[in-house]
């Protein structure tokens, strides 16, 4: 199965102590980068929290939010921070003295992390269902990558069989193709008034057809969309993998359209770098 590194997951924990809201979202990222942003009174959480993450993932830049609302009706006491409390205040303050306008709301204070907190055996219950409700998160979220993953593999499988379909394409062509080099080159020996040499006319044709020849590049095609689907039937984090047999592809390609002196297999490596870059850019969803 493959996974993609851009997804979103939201959980919601209602407890008798209150409210919270886990979200996780995630973009892509050459290597795995976590960032968090957790209520102060729970930031003790993250270093559990990015190895949780970190044991499932690979890939991608993920952020995760905690958002939690403490009920005042439940049976335990709030621990007011004064010190603290009394440095946000005067902040306040001395913004309202420099602005010269505004007024210092005091709910304001009370709101401010790290002003107000639970006392520390509540933290301890409290953390537990939060953890809990991060696997069930993490869970989510993983299931939404593969969901995505999915349908970046159908995109691709298509793309590969057009390409497959490309490369047969150009070898059902190139006998027409040789053939007319060859009445274009009988041609040119006609127009010079020149004497056709069968000796000379065949070594001509030799040195072209070799020249022209790209039955390797079909073949090294046909190779490379072979271990790409092995690559995709595999599955994990393949992301990497997928994008060096992009280079590959390209590669052959541009071989292919060095080598084109008809217009019909120009087309084809035209339409050839077009399905390998469609790729390239789905593969750079991929974990």
């Amino acid at each position: 199965m493959l996974y993609s590194m851009t997804a979103f997951a939201r959980v919601e924990i209602k407890q008798p102590w209150g409210n919270a809201t886990w979200e996780m979202r995630s973009v892509n990222q050459r290597y795995l980068e976590t960032f968090f942003r957790l209520p102060e009174a729970f930031r003790g959480l993250e270093t559990n929290l990015r190895e949780k993450i970190r044991s499932r993932l690979t890939r991608g830049k993920v952020e995760c939010a905690l958002r939690i609302e403490l009920s005042h009706g439940q049976n335990c006491e709030l621990n007011l921070n004064q010190t603290f409390a009394k440095q946000v205040l005067q902040s306040l303050q001395w913004l309202k003295e420099q602005a010269g306008e505004g007024e210092v709301n005091l709910m304001d204070v009370l709101r401010y992390p790290g002003v107000v907190e639970p006392q520390e055996q509540d933290l301890d219950a409290i953390s537990l269902d939060l953890l809990e409700a991060f696997e069930k998160l993490l869970s989510d979220f993983i299931t939404m990558r593969a969901r995505e993953g999915e349908k970046l593999q159908q995109l691709i499988e298509q793309r590969l069989s057009a390409i497959s379909a490309e490369a047969d394409k150009v070898q059902t062509h190139m006998p027409e193709i040789l053939q007319w080099q060859r009445e274009r080159l009988r041609q040119r020996f006609f127009d010079a008034q020149l004497e056709e040499d069968t000796q000379r006319f065949e070594q001509e044709m030799v040195i072209l057809a070799q020249r022209l020849d790209v039955a390797e590049e079909l073949d090294r095609l046909q190779l490379h969309v072979k271990e790409t689907r092995n690559i995709l039937a595999k599955g994990g984090a393949v992301g990497r993998k997928l994008d060096f047999m992009m280079q590959e592809l390209n590669r052959e390609s541009n071989t292919l359209a060095s080598k084109s002196i008809n217009a019909e297999v120009t087309a084809s490596a035209v339409e050839l770098k077009v399905l390998i870059e469609q790729m390239r850019e789905q593969i750079q969803n991929l974990e």
